[in-house]
């Protein structure tokens, strides 16, 4: 007993000295609070396409915000949603699970009677367990009935809009069937929205009293922007400030925003023990023209499973812990991103299965062995697999642009006409990201592996496409 004692009473000594050569890395964190218990702050852009930051190609509009953000951290190149629509991807972050798996498809409205299911662990709820103060700025879109709110979800405090913002009175193409758009803080309608100018800004003022008021623990902060979904708004300060128009002057105020957020840490002391997380819940709507994103020529954009409706920009900082400046060919999704925040802080994992793995060795610079990711859309149609740098496209019917339309920019949308895929392509997303080329004859084993991920996938998470019904689906809330 005395030599275990006085081992223990050297071996803190050293550690306190930081001599100690033979304490693990895992021991180490455990010793140091600030490195087990991180701020978080995720920010999740809407409808944003994979080519509308600088350092993703974007030349008529400026985010330096953003682009600082990478150099400042991990730019994942092949970073994924698992599904191109709002409700469906925000459920899938949230819970580290396939949207499908927890019955949520499409885009909830204000008629809708359900909502993510109470018993699912969200982010948020894991994050409380551990300790974290949880605040949510933005769209909801995982349920607007009391019992599906932000504040039941794991959040203490929540202010902005439970759906889309295109879900009010002047939408263009369903004029009179949406209500007054309402503004909400934690359960309570605070104002109804005529204008949105201001919603970016007022988000942004939302996201940094919280972080004021939070700063001495930890915290997690979910921001979760309106924009650049339609219809589109921007403030006073950045209208007119793009070369290309509206939708590049609302691209330079998100910009605006992350920095403000990031420049409050750093005023604070607090940016060396922030992680921030940028993405988006799926590509931009192209039927909107001018008014939508861009997408690098990947393939069609929001509502399909192509990599223009699916890759978004990924960017993981923390500074001391993930390289600076490090651009990740490997593949992840956003259902990562639970089960990576649970490694870092030690969090427990839910209860229920969930579908993500922690990708912290990628973002620690190693490599990871691939992981099949499945694209899901519609009513639990298996779309695709991706597998490391190999997709392979199943058959099924998605919404194009027919060639040669003339395409608007006054918020009015051109309408789809819809194509169908008659067989699987199989595409080497490394030689051919646009997707044109398919290859399954030449790599008949891979091929072969693809098909085989697709029907695990179908006989767990079922596939409408091929009337397979999964065994490991669980059932959303309901209201009736």
């Amino acid at each position: 007993m005395k030599l275990t004692y006085f081992f223990s009473l050297i071996t803190s000594f050293a550690g306190l000295l930081n001599l100690s050569s033979c304490t693990s890395k895992v021991e180490q964190k455990a010793e140091n609070p600030l490195e087990t218990k991180p701020n978080i702050v995720l920010i999740f852009a809407d409808d944003m396409g994979y080519g509308d930051l600088g350092v993703y190609g974007a030349t008529q509009w400026k985010t330096p915000n953003l682009d600082q953000l990478a150099a400042d951290g991990v730019r994942f190149t092949q970073f994924y949603v698992p599904h191109a629509v709002c409700s469906a991807s925000r459920a899938a972050l949230l819970t580290g699970a396939y949207a499908n798996r927890l019955e949520i498809f499409g885009a909830l409205d204000h008629s809708a009677k359900h909502g993510l299911n109470p018993e699912e662990t969200t982010i948020a709820e894991m994050l409380k367990q551990n300790g974290y103060a949880t605040g949510m700025v933005g769209k909801w879109h995982l349920g607007h009935l009391a019992p599906f709110l932000p504040t039941e979800q794991g959040f203490d405090s929540y202010y902005g809009l439970p759906y889309s913002n295109d879900m009010w009175p002047h939408h263009p193409e369903v004029k009179g069937y949406y209500p007054p758009l309402p503004l909400y803080r934690d359960t309570s309608v605070i104002d109804t929205l005529d204008d949105q100018s201001m919603l970016t800004t007022n988000y942004t003022e939302e996201a940094i009293k919280f972080i004021e008021q939070n700063k001495d623990e930890p915290f997690f902060l979910y921001l979760a922007h309106s924009m650049t979904h339609v219809p589109l708004f921007v403030s006073d300060k950045f209208k007119g400030k793009s070369e290309q128009g509206l939708y590049g002057d609302v691209m330079m105020e998100v910009d605006w925003s992350v920095g403000q957020v990031r420049q409050k840490l750093e005023e604070l002391g607090l940016a060396e023990n922030t992680i921030v997380i940028f993405t988006s819940d799926n590509g931009p709507w192209l039927s909107y023209g001018g008014h939508a994103g861009l997408t690098a020529g990947l393939k069609e954009g929001k509502g399909t499973s192509w990599d223009g409706g699916i890759r978004e920009p990924g960017i993981f900082v923390w500074p001391g812990h993930f390289p600076a400046g490090k651009v990740e060919t490997q593949a992840a999704m956003t259902i990562d991103i639970l089960p990576t925040l649970a490694e870092i802080t030690r969090s427990k994992l839910p209860d229920l299965p969930i579908d993500g793995r922690s990708i912290l060795p990628i973002l620690e610079g190693k490599e990871m062995e691939p992981k099949p990711y499945f694209a899901y859309y519609n009513k639990n149609e298996l779309q695709a697999v991706i597998y490391g740098k190999w997709k392979l496209v199943l058959p099924h019917t998605y919404r194009s642009i027919p060639e040669g339309t003339e395409m608007r920019n006054d918020g009015i949308p051109v309408k789809y006409h819809m194509l169908t895929l008659d067989k699987a392509e199989l595409f080497d997303l490394s030689l051919d990201p646009n997707e044109t080329t398919d290859v399954g004859a030449d790599n008949a084993e891979i091929l072969a592996k693809m098909n085989q991920f697709a029907e695990e996938a179908r006989a767990d998470l079922g596939d409408a496409l091929t009337e397979s019904e999964g065994t490991g689906l669980r059932k959303h809330g309901r209201i009736e």
